[in-house]
């Protein structure tokens, strides 16, 4: 594909693209796997101090409300992605004035750093975890910016392998998942392949794949497609390159707007759970709407940059950042609920490793709109903007999904059993 077989600098240039492949699935984004580090962490009793004996006062009955052993664990993740966003102008500086070399070195002293710290920690010492996450952060981005100029060896596939390279660095998530076996219940009441077989997850699958081929596919031929929109005005088509790019900062805004569509349930007066009903049936029904949503948020994204209007660009630079802001959570929230916790790195890791073999055909079809299309793209955004649809089937079964687990909850009231299924 990269013409490796040309001789030793071709070779060089594809065990380059390979290295940087390997280090962005390992190391760059495995805070991604958050969820399962927390999963280890609690069992460790970090933050445990801050778990508290509540009473209720209609039956006495006492529990224990570790609301704020989850807000402190969260709140980690929090300032490690500010920290994060803050500290990006001043490495993009030491990357562009000082090099790579440089910028790398930082990188892997923030990184040991990091490691050490949580190495050190222990349950005493929570608070070592506020900046050994923001090391691993830090340095995982900058390891992700260095290894992305790599795509610059291959002029002709450049934002099909930066493409690649987010692909590998969303998947590092399940890096944590060599942890959590360490310490989770040897016993599981729902084995990964029954939840992998499931409907379910097939459904959410082909809900990821669609959206991200839309997406990457669109990112791939904006330029040329504002390019030919403009008649090769490449005055108007910087302007409207550094909108959408302006546009893309305002996503930071947009992200948490889905989390709080997904958690509208918990802000409302505490309500008891009816008899067999779990907090996970709770959870599930919450989230066809935010699905839904992203659905339709995929298909008018389609439908805008389809119309060969430019004026009709700006609302789609700004579909795409609601879009895929919406996206990215929606999709690690459906895993850690629809799904158990124990299996949420392998999940999640397998959904975008079988993504990233999907987008391959971004090839065949850049290669049928330069070559067969003459550049124009409409066909080819006609059928993203059908394909687009099938997202749709993914919250409708969601829904029906939670309506059959309250029929099973009745009938499991009848019966007296049942089976937990994924």
């Amino acid at each position: 594909m990269f013409e490796c077989q040309g001789g030793r600098v071709q070779l060089h240039y594809c065990l380059t693209v390979l290295s940087g492949l390997l280090e962005s699935l390992f190391f760059t984004g495995i805070t991604f796997g958050w969820a399962s580090l927390v999963f280890v962490l609690k069992i460790d009793g970090y933050f445990a101090g801050y778990c508290t004996n509540a009473t209720r006062a209609e039956d006495q009955d006492v529990s224990i409300d570790c609301r704020g052993q989850d807000e402190h664990l969260s709140w980690v993740m929090s300032v490690a992605t500010i920290a994060n966003t803050l500290t990006r102008l001043p490495i993009g500086y030491v990357f562009d004035r000082f090099g790579t070399t440089v910028a790398r070195l930082i990188a892997v002293c923030f990184y040991t750093t990091g490691t050490l710290l949580i190495a050190l920690s222990r349950a005493e010492t929570s608070v070592l975890l506020y900046p050994a996450t923001a090391c691993l952060v830090i340095a995982g981005t900058t390891l992700y910016i260095t290894n992305v100029q790599v795509a610059n060896l291959f002029d002709t596939y450049r934002s099909t392998i930066i493409n690649v390279y987010n692909g590998a660095y969303d998947s590092s998530a399940a890096v944590f998942l060599i942890i959590k076996p360490l310490v989770e219940p040897k016993q599981e009441e729902v084995s990964f392949r029954s939840c992998v077989m499931s409907w379910l997850f097939l459904w959410h699958l082909l809900w990821v794949v669609t959206s991200l081929l839309c997406q990457f596919l669109y990112l791939s031929l904006v330029n040329p497609m504002l390019t030919r929109l403009a008649n090769n005005d490449q005055t108007l088509v910087s302007h409207y390159t550094n909108v959408f790019a302006i546009t893309q900062l305002c996503a930071v805004l947009i992200s948490p707007l889905n989390g709080l569509i997904m958690d509208r349930h918990k802000h409302k007066p505490h309500k008891p759970l009816t008899q067999g009903e779990t907090k996970r049936e709770v959870d599930l029904s919450s989230l066809p709407l935010a699905l839904s949503l992203n659905s339709l948020q995929c298909f008018l994204f389609c439908v805008c940059f389809t119309c060969p209007v430019l004026p009709l660009q700006y609302l789609t630079f700004i579909l795409q950042v609601v879009y895929s802001a919406f996206f990215y959570a929606g999709h690690q929230a459906f895993i850690s609920t629809a799904f158990p916790m124990q299996h949420f790195g392998k999940l999640s890791g397998l959904v975008m490793t079988l993504s990233s073999v999907v987008l391959f055909l971004q090839f065949p079809i850049q290669y049928v709109i330069q070559h067969q299309l003459q550049g124009d793209p409409l066909y080819v955004n006609v059928g993203l903007t059908v394909l687009s649809l099938l997202t749709f089937i993914h919250p409708v079964h969601v829904s029906l999904y939670c309506k059959k687990l309250a029929k099973q909850r009745k009938t499991k009231e009848a019966n007296g059993h049942g089976s937990a299924k994924c």
